[in-house]
């Protein structure tokens, strides 16, 4: 059987935390796999006569902290050629984000499996895809109207308002009718009413209990969940802005709301995405880049990059 070969589109690897990376999670595993990997931004890929290529570089990366990458020479390598293509693009989900994902969607339909499926990827808004499981979600509103956010907002009293296009926990504020900025928030966000934005009742449970993520493989869900509980000055349960995590196994109503969502992740390729619950609700389907699985696999005994290559191997079969 011939090498397997692997590409990934990502931002720029040098650039990465080593030691929290879920992209070099995945390009360990599947070199320890005796994969050949390949690396490229999405400046490297491109369409020509309907075929997707990429100037792409060959990589070997390492589990060293000051050292974690070594590349050879690029070359110009048809995408369809690969056995795998990775698209981990960190959001923002702009039009150059779905451009790439034309792009992809050429290299699939000439035999590579794409992770994510790039018309999955396109279809499922990591804010708005939220509105097909209702039955999961809190209260949520996506509108460009000021007048309609400010009876979201009376209703509710007290939400949290983010843009659509963004990662990390930037942008999110928390805020209600009492507070002197909620025009500011919603007109910075909103930019003066020209961008949806999605506005959703609070959840007092994340001060407590955090927000978990929860990882779905082929729409299956590890079961143990990282929680990312905020810290006192923030509202935020992002590790990027300082929640502490640990580990839980997934309650009853958390495997309920994989039970839902997951049957449509598999049916639309998105094999590895990450959901984030907050108390009884689902806030977010992380379909472009989920993160954690470096800390969900340093606190328990979970192997989620061996899982999803074992899900992807089955694929290629």
């Amino acid at each position: 059987m011939s090498t397997r070969k692997l590409a990934i589109i990502m931002d720029p690897i040098k650039s990465i935390n080593p030691d929290k990376d879920s992209s070099l999670a995945m390009l360990l595993e599947a070199q320890n796999r005796g994969w050949e990997l390949y690396c490229g931004q999405m400046d490297d890929i491109w369409l020509r006569e309907g075929r997707a290529f990429g100037n792409m570089t060959e990589l070997h990366v390492m589990e060293d902290r000051s050292n974690w990458f070594n590349f050879r020479d690029p070359k110009v390598i048809p995408l369809g050629d690969m056995d795998v293509v990775l698209m981990r693009k960190d959001p923002p989900f702009n039009l150059e984000y779905i451009i790439a994902t034309y792009i992809l969607q050429r290299a699939e339909e000439h035999g590579a499996l794409v992770v994510n499926s790039p018309q999955g990827l396109r279809d499922a808004n990591e804010k708005a895809f939220l509105s097909w499981f209702p039955d999961c979600a809190p209260p949520t509103l996506i509108s460009r109207s000021m007048d309609e956010m400010r009876t979201f907002m009376k209703e509710h009293h007290k939400v949290v308002v983010k843009p659509l296009d963004k990662m990390g926990g930037q942008s999110v504020f928390v805020t209600d009718m009492e507070d002197g900025n909620h025009n500011v928030i919603l007109e910075n966000v909103s930019q003066n009413g020209t961008r949806y934005t999605m506005v959703q009742k609070y959840i007092p449970e994340i001060t407590s209990s955090g927000d978990k993520r929860i990882f779905l493989i082929d729409g299956r869900p590890i079961p143990f969940a990282l929680v990312r509980i905020p810290c006192p000055s923030d509202h935020r349960g992002n590790m990027v802005t300082g929640a502490r995590v640990e580990v839980q196994r997934l309650s009853n109503r958390d495997i309920w709301i994989c039970n839902q969502v997951g049957p449509t992740l598999r049916e639309r390729g998105l094999l590895f995405t990450g959901i984030d619950v907050i108390g009884d609700f689902m806030t977010e389907i992380n379909v472009t880049s989920p993160t954690g699985i470096i800390e969900l696999e340093r606190e328990s005994d979970v192997l989620i990059t061996e899982q999803l290559f074992d899900a992807i191997e089955s694929k290629l079969k």
